[in-house]
Parts: structure tokens; sequence; C-alpha cells
């Protein structure tokens, strides 16, 4: 495991009183504010294992509802006597908790405690760039995802289908979906289909349409954040979206997350487009699938007029600036984040990994080989393609109106120009505030 010394190991005394890696006699208690999804997790199984490391660093992780974690760290932040040294950020939100001046930039305020074998270097510039805000670092990766496809190869074989690759186009995939809604059994009812993927309206539901307008080369907004997704290529995106929805199951205009995965797990639908993390429990635990990793392929979504799809989706942790520990709470976040930390939270944990170093490596578990190099793939897709939410302090908001209007035109309540022509009046107005 990784040491940590920070300043303790120096001769030079720090510029800032951090408040301590702790002693025996007196442990140093931080906490951190969690999505509950993993709050659990972390808090039973990974803080054991950096207490082996830091003995004397007591850390407490709450378990907070993804719709309240954004504004009780708002609310933490400006505290003057805050709860919480840490937070887990979701992929949009470092801008404006950045721009409301309550994270620490870590570079610049943590580098005094930053082992010089840290390596920023090493994480690939999609997930690290999901916590920079205007030139500087408020967090670091702990657990990243991407928007992927996942495919059941025994559906294509009995719809007589090649199994797709990650060259596979959008035009294709499109012309193959009649196939795959098929009788699998013979007894003359249609019990498979071709898709599943989000159409509910929620934060979920806007990233999809937004995959495939990047794949074409459109953007949601240009350098100057003017709205630029109301626009023809906006509009196709957004109909294969809807589209998409003749070859899905009955009533799955209704699919959140888990309904097109739980689809997907009992051999209902030949294909979805989620959240990578769901692979284990959608080809692995016996607990929870019907397929085995040898029955469901991985990789990233169609290829456009540019390039494959994909979206980040990024959990950084942060740092809060009113902390009294922030030497501790570094300690904690850098050990996460740490070339040794990331591979044992990938391994034991199965945790998505952003460093370039651990997804070279062999991981211990057989189904992650695709996996990792799926990840790369898509890192570098997403990269290149800037394919993720609006980087502004408004954009929780706008990710509201993008989520109204695509549930609007899934729901045939407008077209889907209708839809974006709506959206963008509504950004605008959010804009001019």
């Amino acid at each position: 495991m990784l040491a940590l010394t920070a300043c303790s190991g120096s001769t030079e005394a720090p510029t800032v009183d951090g408040g301590g890696l702790g002693t025996a006699d007196e442990h140093v208690e931080i906490t951190m504010m969690s999505n509950d999804a993993f709050a659990q997790q972390w808090q039973e199984q990974l803080v054991p294992e950096f207490n082996k490391a830091f003995p004397y660093i007591d850390v407490t992780i709450d378990s907070i509802p993804y719709t309240e974690l954004l504004a009780k760290g708002m609310l933490n932040g400006t505290d003057l006597d805050p709860e919480y040294d840490l937070i887990t950020l979701d992929d949009p939100w470092t801008p404006q908790l950045a721009e409301a001046g309550v994270l620490h930039e870590l570079k610049s305020d943590a580098d005094q405690w930053t082992e010089s074998d840290y390596d920023w270097d090493d994480f690939n510039s999609a997930p690290l760039a999901a916590s920079e805000w205007d030139g500087g670092q408020y967090g670091v990766p702990l657990r990243s995802n991407m928007l992927l496809m996942f495919t059941n190869k025994d559906l294509y074989a009995k719809a007589g289908l090649e199994v797709p690759t990650p060259e596979i186009t959008w035009d294709q995939y499109l012309d193959e979906a009649p196939e795959l809604v098929q009788d699998t059994d013979g007894d003359g009812k249609v019990d498979s289909w071709a898709v599943g993927l989000t159409w509910v309206r929620g934060v979920l539901s806007p990233p999809f349409w937004q995959a495939v307008l990047n794949s074409n080369g459109g953007a949601l907004f240009d350098d100057e954040l003017e709205p630029a997704f109301d626009t023809k290529q906006g509009e196709a995106a957004l109909q294969t979206q809807v589209d998409l929805l003749e070859y899905a199951p009955p009533g799955a205009n209704t699919y959140n997350y888990t309904e097109p995965l739980d689809a997907f797990r009992q051999g209902k639908v030949a294909s979805i487009f989620t959240w990578g993390s769901a692979y284990k429990s959608a080809a692995v635990d016996e607990a929870v699938t019907t397929l085995t990793p040898e029955q469901v392929g991985i990789q990233t979504m169609p290829v456009g007029d540019v390039s494959a799809s994909t979206h980040r989706g990024i959990w950084s942790g942060a740092m809060f600036k009113n902390s009294q520990n922030p030497e501790a709470a570094w300690a904690f976040l850098q050990w996460m984040s740490s070339k040794e930390g990331e591979v044992w939270t990938t391994n034991t944990l199965g945790s998505f990994p952003a460093r370039k170093s651990t997804l070279a490596t062999v991981p211990s578990e057989e189904w992650l080989v695709p996996v990792f190099s799926t990840l790369q793939e898509a890192y570098d897709i997403a990269a290149e393609g800037e394919m993720w939410r609006p980087r502004t302090p408004e954009s929780n908001a706008i990710q509201e109106i993008l989520a109204d209007q695509t549930s609007a035109a899934v729901e045939g309540q407008r077209t889907s120009a209708e839809a974006l022509e709506k959206a963008r009046a509504q950004v605008d107005e959010l804009l001019k505030k």
C-alpha cells in the first residue's frame, strides 16, 4: 500500500497547518459525504484497507441520496462549522462548487502534502478533466464510468446476425434492429427485443442522444457557451433515441436505469446502452443475471459520421476548503486515487480505474480484461470528442431542461425538432440570468 508520509517526513515545516495525520494518542477524524450507491461499501471495505497505511486517521463516510448531495455540499462548504471534510462529486458538479469557492484546488493548496510519486500525468485526461474548472484541479477520479454498449451474443446468433464490433455504425445498428425483435422459443409470440436504454425523464436520459450527437461531430455548446444542439444533427440524434422505442419491449418508455438492465440480464433484449459499471451485474454476478461473460459483449457505442460514441460519467473526490483537517482528508483522497490504491479498489471492489497504468495491467479477474480495453478506448474517444455534460456552473440546470425535452420527444408530446427548439429557448433564458 502507498505510504503517504506527506510533510511528516519532511524537514521543512508546512506553510499551512493541515491538522496532521494523527498519532496513536490522538487520532484525526475526517468525514466524507458520498453517494448512497457506494458509501456503505467504502465504509466497510475500503476504509479498513486505508487504515493499514494510515492507522491514526478515522474516516466516516455518510451515505447521502443522489438528489440531495450537491445541495448539501454547497451548504457544508459555506458553513462556519462544517460537518464534512470531503465530498464525492458527480461529473457536472465541479464548476458550480469550484466557482462558489468552497473547494480546495488540489495542485496548489495540497501540493505540500502530495507525494512525489503521485503522478498526475498517469490519469487519462477524460476522467481527470471531470473535476477541472477554469484551469484548476478540484478533485480526483474515484469511480470512473463510461456509457457503453452491451450485447447478448446468443440473441444475435438466433437472429442470424454477426455479433457487433466497435466498428458498427448507427445506420447498421438501426438496420439490424427489426431482426432482433424475435420469437426465440417458437411459440409464435415475440419474447425478445433489440434494445434497452433510459427513456424515462431523468438525469440519465439526455446522455444517450448527446453521445449520438457527438459521434456525428455535433456539440451541445460552442466555444462561447452558446447552445449548438438545436440543429439537424441534434434533431437526428434525438430522433434515434425516439425511434429505438419501436424495437424495445412493451412499456420501455418508462425505462430508467434498472429496467433495461434487468431485461438484458433476463435475455429479453439483445443490446443495451448503459453505464459500463453495470457489466459485472449483467455478465458475471450469478445472483442477478442469467448470462455469463462468454455470452456478453462490451464495447463503445456505434460509430457516427466522425467517431464511435460514448459519454463520460465520473465520480470525483473533492476537499472542502473549510475542512479543519485538510492534510488527512487529502491523504485519504490521494490513497484512493493513487496507483496502488486504484489497483486495490479495482480488483477488490470492481470500481473502474482512471489511470493509464492500471488499465495497462492484467486485472485479477478475467472478466475485467475486455472491460479494461473498452474503457481505455472510451476514454480516448471521449477526450477527442469532448463527450460529456456541459462544463458550466449551470450544468445541473441545463441537464434538467434537456431531460424535460428528451422526455417530451419520447412521449410524443413534441417532435424532436420542437423539443430541441424549446430546450434552446429555455437554456438561453437560463444563461441570461
